[in-house]
């Protein structure tokens, strides 16, 4: 069993040392790098709920690896009790991302195996450093399958939302393991990012992540991206998802489906990028997703200093879900699906 995580490409993220797991805090991003070290599956899942560490697939693997630390430190009585438990307290951190049931469905399998505690302890951790490891490589492999699809000739502009980089994967980046791609290739002109409100991750990590790796990088208002899109020089507008579902319709973060509308109206190619965990073929669209809303305080104040009325009411919901019918294609380390529905999702990902 390794006792460091699996290489990743890109800023780090997420640092495994197989008694403790570090987490990068992105809430203090760009202004401070600070780690979080974590020994138990409670702090992992705290981290999670309060974002420290955010992305779908960031989120599947921190968890796989609160259950590894869950065995490690387990009492030698009712071991398998207080494994269990951890796993229902990670579970609980947050409700969209799939992901995070991906992984730990993946860890409860591997855990049921296990006769002792000892089994138990080097197994997890195996399991889930597996998953930090294929999280990579299909990282890389949907960069592939990306640019594939991507006809045109020369140099060209993308627009992109949130974070999707190797601080929200196990490295490289879903949406942005295609940016970082197309710049390797020598065709990205230039990447348009949203700050998306009001997290802020496209300003505080898209922005920082990108300048750091030596991409060209523009940010840009949320508000602004229609009038970037009417310009004419961005062919292609890329995010990540939370959750894909039967259909195709996709979660992401909101400001998402805004997005697509603009995209469509400017004729702009939308295109999904994720790993095929997010996709739950369990659920028949979009309706069926559950959105994590959040508390007033985040959208009424930024650190502490107002924005708005004290008390004034609030809608913030986390996500929206894009219809499949704006979407141009949907990419996953497993192929692609163009202008996807209910046939193309069936045919790559089964019946669910």
């Amino acid at each position: 069993m390794t006792k460091t995580s699996p290489r990743s490409i890109g800023t780090v993220a997420i640092r495994w040392h197989g008694h403790s797991l570090d987490l990068l805090d992105q809430r203090l991003l760009p202004g401070e790098e600070h780690w979080q070290t974590h020994d138990g599956a409670s702090g992992v899942a705290q981290s999670i709920r309060d974002m420290v560490v955010r992305g779908a697939p960031a989120i599947g693997i921190s968890a796989a690896y609160g259950v590894a630390l869950a065995a490690r430190h387990a009492g030698s009585g009712d071991w398998k009790a207080e494994i269990g438990q951890a796993i229902d307290e990670l579970a609980a951190s947050r409700p969209t991302a799939v992901n995070l049931f991906w992984a730990l469905e993946r860890m409860k399998k591997v855990f049921a195996a296990c006769g002792s505690l000892a089994e138990a302890t080097d197994r997890l951790a195996a399991e889930a450093e597996a998953i930090h490891r294929e999280d990579l490589a299909a990282n890389l492999a949907m960069a592939g399958h990306a640019v594939a699809v991507m006809e045109e000739s020369g140099t060209f502009s993308v627009l992109t939302h949130c974070n999707t980089g190797a601080l929200a994967t196990g490295g490289y980046g879903t949406a942005l393991g295609v940016i970082r791609r197309l710049h390797e290739e020598k065709r990205l002109q230039q990447v348009f990012a949203d700050e998306t409100r009001p997290w802020l991750q496209g300003s505080r990590l898209t922005a920082w992540e990108l300048a750091r790796d030596g991409i060209p990088v523009t940010l840009n208002a949320d508000g602004a991206a229609a009038w970037i899109l009417a310009r004419g020089d961005v062919r292609w507008v890329i995010v990540g998802a939370d959750r894909i579902t039967a259909n195709g319709d996709v979660a992401n973060k909101i400001g998402t489906y805004s997005l697509a509308v603009l995209a469509r109206h400017h004729k702009v190619g939308f295109m999904v990028v994720a790993p095929s965990s997010t996709v739950d073929m369990s659920l028949a669209s979009g309706a069926d997703i559950p959105i994590e809303e959040r508390e007033g305080s985040e959208l009424r104040q930024i650190r502490g200093i107002p924005l708005a009325p004290d008390g004034v009411d609030v809608f913030n919901p986390v996500f929206d879900v894009t219809p499949a019918s704006l979407i141009d294609v949907i990419v996953t380390e497993q192929g692609v699906v163009r202008n996807p529905d209910i046939t193309g999702m069936r045919k790559l990902f089964g019946e669910g």
